[in-house]
């Protein structure tokens, strides 16, 4: 087995990596729909998915590690599909969205064989993950596999459904890189910083920004509804007195 230590894979995997998470940021705070938004929501889409293709394939074929080979091309799918999907015009699928959705089945699939393999151990782990977290992991897939099926069937997402297909899946690619890079590298921080709790504050600010811009979406797309409806229902020719 080659060491993955000195691999200079492992150096841009840590590079993509610190550079999604800023650009992740950036592309939170940012106005949605902005030119600032589209560039940093770009290069947060590329060094995520680059971060997190290194991911797996550095805990396949140098250091075999299940939790980030899952979690690695769970990642990507998520990445990959909420950038397809405003790529894609409103109403629109084709053959990626299928073959997403076979990848979101598949992690599904792994995520739960790791589970069992993980609960049927001494330890109730599996590098380092109890069963439970694969099978938090294998739900949320098939969630979102069938996710998937829903609108190959329909053909396509258009509205306010189509930006939070967008919104909720980077938002959830980032809290999972935030996750690994500020609670999952103990190594990195000072022993005080990790019992302080400080550094889960990061990673919930991301679920909170992206509650946050969820709600927004849909209390827009809900002004955007009546104020149609308004208009259709007004008389264009009232009656002169």
């Amino acid at each position: 087995m080659r060491s993955m230590t000195t691999s200079p894979l492992v150096f841009l995997h840590v590079g993509a990596g610190l550079v999604a998470l800023l650009s992740g940021a950036a592309a939170l705070v940012f106005r949605k729909g902005s030119r600032r938004h589209r560039v940093t929501g770009n290069a947060f889409f590329l060094s995520m998915f680059i971060m997190s293709a290194l991911a797996a394939y550095l805990a396949v074929f140098y250091k075999p590690n299940a939790t980030n080979a899952t979690m690695g091309v769970f990642t990507c799918y998520l990445v990959a599909t909420a950038w397809m999907t405003v790529i894609r015009k409103p109403g629109e699928s084709g053959r990626f969205e299928i073959a997403a959705m076979l990848v979101a089945f598949a992690v599904a699939a792994g995520a739960f064989t790791f589970g069992l393999q993980a609960a049927g151990s001494e330890t109730g782990s599996k590098d380092g993950m109890p069963a439970e977290f694969y099978f938090v992991v294998a739900a949320i897939a098939t969630l979102l596999a069938i996710s998937d099926v829903r609108l190959i069937v329909r053909g396509g997402i258009s509205g306010a459904r189509r930006i939070a297909r967008h919104l909720w899946r980077m938002c959830f690619a980032l809290f999972i890189a935030a996750g690994s890079f500020f609670l999952g590298q103990p190594l990195v921080w000072s022993e005080t910083l990790r019992k302080s709790g400080l550094l889960a504050v990061p990673v919930l600010a991301v679920l909170v920004v992206m509650v946050f811009w969820l709600f927004r979406t849909r209390s827009s797309a809900r002004t955007r509804s009546s104020a149609r409806i308004k208009w259709t229902t007004q008389d264009p020719s009232p009656t002169r007195s």
